[in-house]
């Protein structure tokens, strides 16, 4: 690769498993990750600790003021809002029910977009999301649309979740799943879509060295 720094995109649905495979090649590249995925997350996490009705202007001002790092520990990518380690926090289900909806908030997604273009423009990132190819880095080096079947993205979820001791519905699961997915990709604010040039990866039957030695030698093309 030149010794280039590239600026990685990857971006897709919800449970497509855009963040592990992201975090696992950024580790083989010896490059930063940027869950942006986790960024709207603390947003969607810090509003609804204020416990007040939905108010974009709110929503906006949150966005504006909050501070967001990452900080690799013991192999994990934790996450702190204002200090705190959230980490866990943003991934429960209620945050995961309202993300989409705060994402789509023009405020929130300017503030958003704005940071991660701040930290990516050194190159030596790779940085997943849904309109991380699109709209935040139109110009990248490397675009991925990582996707995988409704039935894949809810199994890898379930199985996620009940790793993790969560009592979950799968049925449930599925139905927030489709649901998000509509969501998202018809949402007016950069919605969920693959890019032109975009190289498409359908993982259901790929395990994840499969899928990161293939982004790999993509890269390695450039």
């Amino acid at each position: 690769m030149e010794n280039k720094e590239l600026v990685i995109a990857i971006d897709g649905p919800a449970g497509a498993g855009k963040s592990t495979i992201a975090k696992m090649v950024a580790e083989k590249l010896g490059y930063a990750y940027i869950d942006t995925g986790a960024m709207y997350r603390a947003v969607t996490y810090k509003f609804l600790q204020m416990h007040i009705p939905f108010d974009e202007e709110i929503v906006g001002k949150v966005a504006d003021e909050i501070d967001i790092t990452f900080k690799p520990q013991d192999g994990l990518n934790m996450v702190f809002v204002d200090g705190t380690d959230v980490t866990e926090e943003i991934r429960s289900s209620e945050v995961t029910n309202n993300v989409s909806k705060l994402s789509a908030v023009s405020a929130v997604r300017s503030a958003m977009v704005n940071l991660q273009r701040k930290m990516g423009e050194n190159g030596g990132v790779v940085m997943d999301g849904r309109d991380i190819g699109t709209v935040v880095f139109p110009n990248a080096d490397v675009k991925i649309y990582l996707t995988a079947s409704v039935e894949e993205r809810v199994s890898r979820r379930y199985n996620e979740l009940v790793n993790k001791n969560q009592s979950v519905d799968k049925v449930k699961l599925s139905e927030e799943i489709i649901a998000r997915d509509k969501y998202d990709s018809e949402r007016e604010i950069s919605p969920l879509r693959c890019a032109e040039d975009a190289f498409y990866l359908d993982t259901s039957i790929m395990d994840k060295p499969e899928v990161v030695n293939k982004i790999l030698d993509i890269c390695r093309v450039k």
